[in-house]
This record gives C-alpha cells, structure tokens and sequence, in this order.
C-alpha cells in the first residue's frame, strides 16, 4: 500500500509569508490619513473672546493672529511688535494667497491694538479680516 501522508510530508514546501505588501499598505494609509487631516492652528496666547450671537466657524485655511490682554500681539506661537504683522501676514499670505485673518483678541485688550492689526492684514493685501468671537452661552 502507498503512504500518501508520508509522501506529503517530504514534498511540502515552507510558507512563507511575505510582509512588504503588508508594510506598503500600512505605510499608503498613513500617508492618506496625514494628507486629509486638517490641523487646527493655535495662535499661541490663550485669550477670553467674546460672546457674539452671529459667530459663525470658518472651515478655510486661515491667517491666526492673537492679541492678548495685556495688547501684545502673536503670530505663529510667538510674539511680534504690532509693526512686524504686515510683514509676517504677507509672507503668510505668499505661501496660500486666498488665505483670511482670523484675529483671536482678548475682550479687555485694547480696541487700538485691534484696529490697528486689522489695518496692517489689510495693507498686505488680506480679502477677509475677521474678528474670533465664541458664541453666547
């Protein structure tokens, strides 16, 4: 009689399980979920808004500027003199040119301070300046 389990086992190749296609598609899905998540931009100053019936959120790519209480003035996590925000808005404003101003100031900073940033975004060329405001409780 013939012992077909036997001549199996002889003949049987190894599996091999080939990872890289496994670690390609890992690596698509990453790229995929890193390209389509937008990242929220902070202005660097924790600031109390506002309350405003009318606020509305915006959902474009926007120019954050943050005006504290004490009337100094962010960009980008840093402090910058009120003189340097048409410099670093137009130079925001060269990397994505239908960006907005979002200025995010505090209630009891300064109405000057205020007027005067959102003068200096619109000499550099800013379409939309808006004021951040969070809606009444």
């Amino acid at each position: 009689m013939l012992n077909i389990s036997g001549y199996r086992k002889q003949n049987r190749k190894p599996v091999e399980l080939n990872m890289a296609p496994l670690i390609d598609m890992v690596f698509i899905l990453l790229i995929f979920f890193l390209v389509t998540t937008s990242f929220v931009k902070e202005t660097g100053v924790d600031v109390n808004r506002p309350s405003a019936a009318t606020a509305t959120a915006h959902a474009k790519s926007v120019i954050m500027l943050g005006i504290s209480k004490d009337n100094s003035v962010f960009f980008n996590k840093q402090e910058i003199d009120i003189r340097s925000v048409r410099m670093n808005v137009e130079r925001a404003l060269a990397e994505n040119p239908e960006s907005g101003v979002i200025i995010v100031a505090d209630k009891e900073s300064s109405t000057g301070v205020v007027i005067t940033a959102m003068d200096e975004c619109k000499m550099a060329g800013v379409k939309n300046v808006s004021i951040a405001a969070s809606l009444p409780e």
